[in-house]
């Protein structure tokens, strides 16, 4: 029976170790005077969520130093509405990971491609350890 029970532990430990190393946790930011801490160790993926509305030609477009951070994915989500809503607006998802240590800015421009002005701007400060 004592043989059971310390298996039995040593599958969960191992089991806890996988899940805590595995793929990361994401954590999603859209307030910028919040710092954003993580780490490389453990590959965290920082997601940053924005309100968004493509339909009128603008998008979130980020610049950062790409030696700190890799974009993972933007991705678009529209609001969900009881009915259908042309134009309605959603979220603009950003998902960064972290390479190096070090702090690093993102910059995130509220414009249309073919546009240099931006109609907003949100400025995050990434802390990686």
């Amino acid at each position: 029976m004592k043989k059971f029970v310390a298996l039995a532990a040593l599958i969960l430990m191992i089991t806890c170790m996988a899940i805590g190393c595995g793929a990361g946790r994401v954590f999603a930011y859209s307030d910028p005077s919040e710092m954003i801490e993580t780490d490389t160790n453990r590959e965290f993926i920082i997601q940053i969520a924005l309100a968004s509305n493509p339909s009128t030609g603008y998008t979130w477009v980020a610049t950062f130093d790409e030696t700190k951070l890799e974009l993972v994915s933007d991705t678009y989500e529209a609001d969900k509405t009881d009915v259908l809503v042309v134009g309605a607006g959603g979220t603009q998802y950003l998902q960064f990971k972290a390479l190096q240590s070090g702090e690093v800015t993102i910059t995130m421009d509220y414009q249309r491609p073919w546009e240099k002005q931006s109609i907003d701007q949100k400025v995050f400060i990434v802390n990686i350890d």
